[in-house]
């Protein structure tokens, strides 16, 4: 049984193959369509260092600006993702599938402008500059096609291509190619 099998996303949309934290930071989506997107991106708090507390206490608004100094512009931020995959391949779900999480920003995907009302946000806990681990390939490859089993998806991309010249994630280090998905 491949890994892929195991992973499955409820009516209520939860991934039963992952640790649940309850972020605020979402809201209901709007009426006007499915969820046809899945948006990649990459973080690593503070930038470059991994493992620690601070991704989970940035999307739940307790991020202590006085825990390092890149800190202090962001722990305002009002941000999360549905979904973060850390270094290992572990698994964590901030925000169901049906709710709109707010991680894509300022955003337009084929036109369509506002890509938080139909897309799932995958973190990957990494940056632009060190490679990804083959965990979190297996991982992230097995939640996004969990997301096409309950979703009708029908792109995967990177922030960078719904957000071009305002952000870079995933990045060069993030090879599509092990996701076995098409590229645009």
């Amino acid at each position: 049984m491949t890994e892929a099998a195991t992973l499955h996303i409820d009516a209520a949309g939860w991934c039963d193959g992952a640790r649940r934290v309850d972020s605020p930071n979402c809201d209901e989506r709007p009426g006007d369509g499915p969820v046809s997107l899945v948006v990649m991106h990459s973080i690593s708090l503070p930038p470059g260092d991994f493992g620690g507390p601070w991704i989970e206490r940035l999307f739940l608004n307790r991020l202590d600006p006085a825990a390092h100094p890149y800190f202090h512009d962001i722990a305002g931020l009002r941000v999360s993702a549905h979904f973060v995959v850390r270094r290992n391949g572990e698994l964590l779900q901030f925000v169901p599938t049906v709710k709109r999480a707010w991680h894509a920003g300022t955003s337009s995907w084929q036109g369509r402008e506002r890509c938080n009302d139909y897309s799932v946000g995958i973190e990957m806990e990494g940056c632009n500059v060190l490679p990804f681990e083959v965990a979190q390939y297996a991982r992230a490859l097995a939640l996004v096609d969990a997301l096409k089993l309950r979703h009708p998806v029908a792109d995967v991309v990177g922030h960078s291509d719904i957000a071009p010249g305002r952000k870079t994630d995933p990045g060069a280090c993030f090879d599509w190619s092990k996701m076995h998905i098409r590229r645009i």
